[in-house]
Parts: structure tokens; sequence; C-alpha cells
């Protein structure tokens, strides 16, 4: 069955959950009555199901079927398991997003950069700092570093809305893997310039190293967040004790 199908189910079923078609804790429909709804094959319904209890939204029970486990909330939530752009992570909470780039310029990566992000000495990096936006109140600062040769072509227009939508879609970059930090920090001169802080004087942190299919760092990006409006979520199995 072509990824196509088995994605148009998962978002499908997806949507459902997020609106409250299938509420917190009740039983989804059965394989059988959404292989029927769908006409695809076991396995691809298997296969969405598989994706939406990755992603935290249900929960296979044997014997019983599967549950919701989702719950609305009023803050977006980002997921940390997944790789997701802005803009996806935006319109999956149903927000409008937004991107104001504040700073575009190339720069090659010295000692001190290098200690920061881990690009060898001497690579030609885009470095970018952003503000984002969800309807339209000024919530998350952005400072990214690019691997210029990776990130060929890129400029401010393209930064200013989805860089991975680019890469992807343009250059053919396949993203593999990231590694994610999430700490809480004292407000920087920037955040109070540029983010509606209201009475916080601290924000919650994600920084990331994001590589390549072929393992190689091509982004390293610290995003910035009040920490009021976010919610980041993520899915966890206990392995069986295999003593």
């Amino acid at each position: 069955m072509p990824n196509s199908k088995y994605t148009a189910i998962y978002e499908s079923l997806r949507h459902r959950i997020e609106t409250g078609e299938y509420r917190y804790e009740e039983l989804l429909p059965s394989e059988n009555m959404l292989v029927g709804e769908f006409g695809c094959a076991r396995g691809t319904i298997r296969r969405a199901l598989n994706e939406l209890g990755l992603q935290g939204y249900v929960q296979s029970i044997h014997g019983k079927g599967v549950r919701v486990l989702y719950r609305p909330t009023a803050q977006a939530q980002f997921t940390v398991g997944n790789i997701e752009s802005y803009e996806e992570s935006a319109l999956r909470n149903h927000r409008v997003p937004g991107t104001h780039v504040i700073r575009f310029e190339r720069l090659t990566a010295d000692e001190a950069v290098h200690s920061r992000t881990g690009f060898a000495v001497g690579t030609e990096l885009v470095y970018i700092e952003r503000v984002r936006m969800l309807n339209e109140l000024p919530l998350i600062f952005d400072i990214n570093f690019f691997r210029a040769d990776i990130a060929a072509g890129l400029t401010q227009e393209i930064a200013s809305h989805s860089i991975y939508r680019y890469l992807e879609q343009e250059l053919g970059v396949a993203i593999g893997s990231t590694r994610r930090v999430i700490t809480v920090e004292r407000c920087t001169a920037l955040d109070q310039q540029y983010i509606d802080l209201e009475d916080y004087n601290c924000m919650a942190v994600i920084t990331s190293s994001t590589y390549t299919a072929d393992g190689i760092l091509f982004e390293y990006t610290q995003s910035r967040h009040r920490p009021d409006q976010f919610l980041f979520v993520s899915q966890a199995q206990r392995k069986k004790n295999r003593r």
C-alpha cells in the first residue's frame, strides 16, 4: 500500500482524535471497521495505528482494542520524540504560524562556534535569528546554524517560511535524527526585546543537533519558548524485565 494511503489514514484518525470525535479513553473503531471504511489492507491500518501510538495519541490494549490517550490542552503541544518543522507543529495544533527573520548572515565556524554547536572549525554556516509567532503572538525566539553546503541556496525569504520544506522538497535532503536537550534558562536581552514575556523571567529552551540520514550534522538550533504557552510531549514505553 503506498505511503500516501497510510499517511492519509493516519492524518484522518489523528484529526478525529484532536477534534474530539474520538474522545479521551474511548476505544477507536475496530480494525475490521477501519479496513471497511478506508478500503485498505489490515497492515495499512495497523501501520497508521502504530504511528498514532508512537505519537502518544493512542495505546493498544490486548483483548480490548485501541484506546485514545490524547487530551486537548490550552497550550500548543510540541513533540520531543519526532522531528517536525515549526509550521508543521503549528498547523497540527490548529494555530496560525508566523515567522519574522531578525538576522540572516553567513559565517565560518571558529573555536567558539565549534564549542557551542559541534560544527568543525572552518565549516561554512548560515546563521539565523527568528521570532516565531502563533496566532500573531510572538512566543518563541529561534537561533539557527545551518551547514551552508547542505542548505545550498537558503535565503532569508525561505527562512521566513519553512527551511525543512525547502531542504526536503527542493534539495532532496533526507533528514535522519536529532538530539535534544531541554532546559529552563533566564531570559536574555534578545528574549526581552522580541518575545511577549508578560511577567516571566525565564524561558523553556530546546537545544537540537540534527543530522542527515547519512549522519552528517547539518543544523544546530536553540528554540527559546515562553514557558506558559507550550507543552512538550513524549511517548515512552517501559521495557520488559529480561532477567
